[in-house]
């Protein structure tokens, strides 16, 4: 039985699959798992010669593309460890990634070379011409090199958090972990070989990194998009006749609102999946329906290198909840004030996972990670979750989300599902806004669906029919968009930062 490690992935695929479409890139052409294979192979022959070795740290900031991939796969298959730094971050915030990790080699587009500061010994390789930088090109003139043998233990990458609460931590994964994630998430999502998969997830992400990852493993063809856009995604959908979708809530929002989806064909679809956020009940019923295919839930976060809790397409349907564990993983909910005291069926408090794809630490950070893992392995997710008498768990909120008025617990997730409702509201977020008599108010952000009359005065009093008094928006903003990060999660710490141009009018 092969050891589950990372590092001959694409050559196992390629024995198995040979020329069957792995990737297509619409408007960029396809690429077979062979040429996958022996393009990876041969840039890991071309980092060699730069230097790197096995346990080296290799920074990787490019868009989502068949060089991502190949250079991904072939950092994987030299031994060393993949650092994705998402293609939205600032060259600040990747520089700081560099250092913090001490990679030998970064790899980015020529255009951004001059704006991250890297130390002079670190090898710099550029798509496109820049001064100072080895072209990307270039390094996939040699032979194709075979696999460095690696162990299921050994660290493979480093996955840096969003640093929302200081500087971003390192978290580290190693080969077993990330293969763990991604053979449970395929097994439970049932993937194979006959599927057509349509992702835009940036592979930077541990959700769009384990939607790539899993092409290799089932041997499934991705089509893959730069960036979300919903009539192309509509149109792909049927055009290439897509089996699978893959998305955060956003997308599903954006497609429900979009003309085409009334004459879309979307009847090749089995199933779809959303991660990422809570999604309303009312949103998910209106995929359900207008897709024709079940939309499983998942739940998965950078320390455990995917989703680590989903559905079944073979299961009944249970809206609202993130599933069951996968193979291997066990959960709890602990007391939010106490996590050694587990909290009753149906109660709330913080999820905890362990398993085989739990992050091993935070790099060079003991105190992050004693924090984080407590001795038995347990991982705090810092996400607020209930569990039914059956076992499936739902997620109400992020810990840290929490809104407390006068005393009471007022979760925004509560408060967006009740107010995504009402037939107006395309998309919807709450926050926290400053009260100097009961601490903090609820505030909610309101895109409405094109060509819709909504107003803040029918908006409140349909929350009152459905909410506690205290628990009702003390105030409603409409504006056009809400922002998000490169996934589509909509950030609620940047709701307070929306500029008055990006309000919409009342009415």
């Amino acid at each position: 039985m092969p050891q589950a490690v990372m590092s001959n992935l694409t050559q196992r695929a390629a024995q198995r699959y040979k020329d069957a479409v792995a990737l297509k890139l619409p408007g960029a052409g396809c690429f077979t798992f062979q040429e996958l294979d022996d393009l990876a192979g041969r840039f890991a022959g071309g980092i060699r010669g730069l230097g790197v070795r096995p346990g080296d740290r290799v920074l990787l900031h490019l868009p989502n593309g068949w060089e991502w991939i190949v250079a991904y796969h072939a950092i994987a298959r030299m031994g060393a460890v993949v650092v994705p730094a998402n293609f939205l971050l600032s060259a600040a915030e990747v520089a700081f990634a560099a250092r913090d990790c001490g990679a030998i080699a970064l790899i980015l587009p020529a255009e951004r070379k001059s704006a991250v500061e890297v130390n002079a010994n670190v090898a710099v390789v550029a798509l496109g011409s820049s001064a100072g930088a080895v072209e990307f090109e270039t390094l996939l003139a040699g032979a194709c090199i075979d696999p460095v043998k690696r162990a299921p233990d050994d660290l493979f990458t480093i996955g840096y958090t969003s640093g929302t609460t200081g500087k971003p931590k390192g978290a580290m994964l190693t080969h077993g972990c990330v293969f763990a994630s991604m053979a449970a998430t395929a097994t439970m999502h049932v993937r194979h070989a006959a599927d057509i998969v349509l992702s835009s997830l940036p592979f930077a992400h541990v959700y769009g990194n384990i939607v790539m990852n899993a092409v290799f493993l089932t041997g499934m063809r991705l089509i893959s998009t730069p960036r979300f856009e919903a009539g192309a995604a509509l149109k792909l959908i049927e055009d290439e006749r897509v089996t699978l979708f893959e998305g955060v809530p956003t997308m599903y929002y954006q497609m429900l609102a979009h003309p085409d989806i009334v004459s879309a064909d979307l009847r090749s679809l089995v199933r779809c999946t959303v991660g990422g956020q809570t999604m309303p009940l009312s949103q998910i019923e209106a995929v359900t329906n207008r897709f024709g295919c079940p939309l499983l839930e998942l739940w998965g976060m950078t320390e455990v290198a995917g989703p680590a809790i989903t559905h079944s397409p073979y299961w009944p349907p249970r809206y609202g909840s993130i599933g069951l564990p996968a193979p291997g993983v066990e959960a709890r909910i602990v007391d939010l004030g106490d996590p050694t005291r587990s909290q009753a069926t149906g109660e709330f408090g913080e999820l905890m996972v362990r398993g085989p794809m739990v992050t091993r630490g935070y790099w060079n950070n003991a105190e992050a990670t004693a924090c984080a893992i407590d001795g038995d392995g347990w991982l705090s997710t810092g996400d607020v979750a209930r569990a039914d008498a059956d076992g499936y768990l739902f997620i109400v909120d992020r810990k840290k989300d929490l809104i407390i008025t006068a005393g009471y617990n007022i979760y925004p997730a509560e408060l967006e599902q009740v107010i995504a409702m009402h037939p107006a509201v395309m998309m919807v977020a709450v926050a926290a806004v400053a009260d100097a008599e009961k601490g903090e108010l609820a505030e909610a952000f309101v895109v409405r669906r094109p060509g819709a009359l909504l107003d803040e005065i029918e908006l409140l009093i349909h929350c009152r029919k459905h909410l506690a008094s205290y628990k009702v928006p003390r105030r409603v903003r409409f504006v056009e968009d809400l922002p998000k990060t490169s996934t589509g999660k909509i950030m609620r710490r940047k709701l307070r930062d929306l500029a008055p141009g990006r309000l919409a009018s009342q009415v």
